[in-house]
This record gives C-alpha cells, sequence and structure tokens, in this order.
C-alpha cells in the first residue's frame, strides 16, 4: 500500500494534491493546523479522499514542532506495522505559515524580530530537512520515494514585506538541490515546485495579494492564474515511475507566467 504524507493538507496545494494523489490510487496522511472554525475544510478534503476509495489520517499538529513531528511518526509507523508492504511513496512539504513585515523600518517596532525570521525559516524551509530525516532514517520511504517542496518566484524576486518568506523560499529551494544529491543514491527523487500566482489562502495574507493577483492574470500567456488543482496534477506526475529521472530541480507550474517580460506591454504601447 503506498501513501503520501502531506505537510499542509487542509487547504491550498496540499489539500488539492491529497484529493488528486488520491484518486490515482494513494493513501492520505495529512498534517494541519487548523482551529474549530477551518475544520469543516479539513472533514472536506477528507470526504473527497474517502470518495475516491482510500484511506485518510489526519493529524492536527504543528508540522514545526519536534515533538508533535515524532508523535505523527510513531502512529505512522504503528500503521504500517498493520498493513506489510505499505511505505511512503511521496512527502509533500506545503507549509505557509510566515512573518510579513519588513526586514528595516522607519519605526523599529514595525520590523521583523529575530524570532520571527528564525520562525519563518523554520516552518518554511528547515522543517523539510527534519521530516526527511526522521522518515529515512525510520526507513519509512524505499527506493522510488519522492519529495516535493512548494516553493515561489519570491525566492528570488522582492515583494513588499516578503523578505523573512522570500529567504526561507531561497533556502527551501536549497535544501531540495542538497537532498536530492544526498538521496539519489538510496532511489529518491526530491524537487522543488514553483507555482505560478495562484488564489489561496496564503497568497491573500500577503499585502497587496489584489495586485498581485491582476497583474499575474495580466501577463500569464492563458489569461488566468495557477490553480492548486495544475500543481497538484503535477505533483501526481511525479510520482510516477515515468517521472523517475526528475531530480533537484525548481519546476515552474504556471502556464508560461514567469517566462514573460514584465514590461512588453509598456513597450508595444
Amino acid at each position: 500500500m503506498t501513501y503520501a504524507l502531506i505537510l499542509g493538507a487542509s487547504s491550498g496545494f496540499g489539500a488539492a494534491a491529497a484529493v488528486e494523489l488520491a484518486r490515482v490510487g494513494m493513501n492520505i496522511i495529512g498534517v494541519h493546523l487548523d482551529r474549530a472554525g477551518t475544520m469543516p475544510a479539513v472533514l472536506a478534503v477528507q470526504e473527497a479522499i474517502g470518495h475516491h476509495g482510500r484511506e485518510s489520517h489526519f493529524f492536527n499538529v504543528n508540522a514545526a514542532d519536534a515533538e508533535a513531528r515524532a508523535s505523527v511518526l510513531n502512529q505512522v509507523a504503528a500503521l504500517f506495522q498493520e498493513r506489510p508492504g505499505a511505505h511512503l511513496r511521496l512527502l509533500m512539504h506545503s507549509l505557509a505559515f510566515g512573518a510579513l513585515k519588513p526586514l528595516v523600518a522607519t519605526n523599529p517596532k514595525e520590523t521583523v524580530s529575530q524570532a520571527q525570521i528564525e520562525m519563518t525559516m523554520n516552518v518554511m524551509a528547515n522543517s523539510l530537512v527534519y521530516w526527511t530525516q526522521d522518515i529515512v532514517a525510520r526507513g519509512m520511504m524505499p527506493p522510488g520515494g519522492r519529495i516535493v517542496a512548494m516553493s515561489s518566484s519570491g525566492a528570488r524576486r522582492v515583494l513588499p514585506m516578503y523578505g523573512a518568506v522570500s529567504a526561507a523560499k531561497a533556502a527551501l529551494e536549497s535544501y531540495c538541490r542538497q537532498l536530492a544529491f544526498e538521496l539519489g543514491v538510496q532511489g529518491i527523487c526530491v524537487n522543488a515546485i514553483q507555482a505560478g500566482v495562484t488564489d489561496t489562502p496564503a497568497l491573500r495574507k500577503i499585502p497587496g495579494a489584489e495586485s498581485l493577483i491582476a497583474y499575474a492574470r495580466q501577463r500569464n500567456p492563458f489569461n488566468r492564474l495557477t490553480t492548486p488543482d495544475d500543481v497538484a496534477r503535477l505533483i501526481a506526475l511525479l510520482t510516477t515511475d515515468a517521472a523517475g529521472w526528475v531530480n533537484g530541480t525548481t519546476i515552474q507550474v504556471d502556464g508560461g507566467e514567469d517566462s514573460v517580460d514584465t514590461n512588453w506591454q509598456e513597450r508595444e504601447g
């Protein structure tokens, strides 16, 4: 039995991937952090997984907490013992929780703090390494396994208030390259995914999100935004044997949005 472990499974890219992976035959282990108000969305994801005839095991914990990580993996290990041959085919990192503040401001009280920078890096980048370390150490992912992490163009571009998150995304991509190098000998592929601008709860938290959405729709060759389902289908493709030579790279899933010259309309005008 094959399972996908998704960090950030309750909304956005993680939720879409959970449903798509269930559709193609994978059972889902979801880690998420939700309060009562957003739990209906979590239950809807699990219902959709069940509609495809697959198991879902969701854990409402902080994925960046070491004790929570150990607890989840202990429970997954117990589950696998009950199902001979069960293993992880995929680890997906889709955690989007970071400080959106300037690195420097006229009023020092408005700048991002050391604790906020470290929290952002830990949640959005370092946690990928820690989950990977524990999964590999426990032997949960055999050859043919896949690890994917959600990055963004913000890893190399500047946006207001995005400094700490940008640094975390850049680190995340670096970790993916290094893990790809180190895990290749075990037959495990590791890649980052750079989605185009997508209308998710995480995007809506970024200052100026409406402008980002309008601009992305204007410049995209398909005249629309990327959707979580666009990304989910790519992730499902990466879990196939046919994608076994895709490793150590950042894959753009944006309909060509990132390649469009930002000033072409001005020049044509």
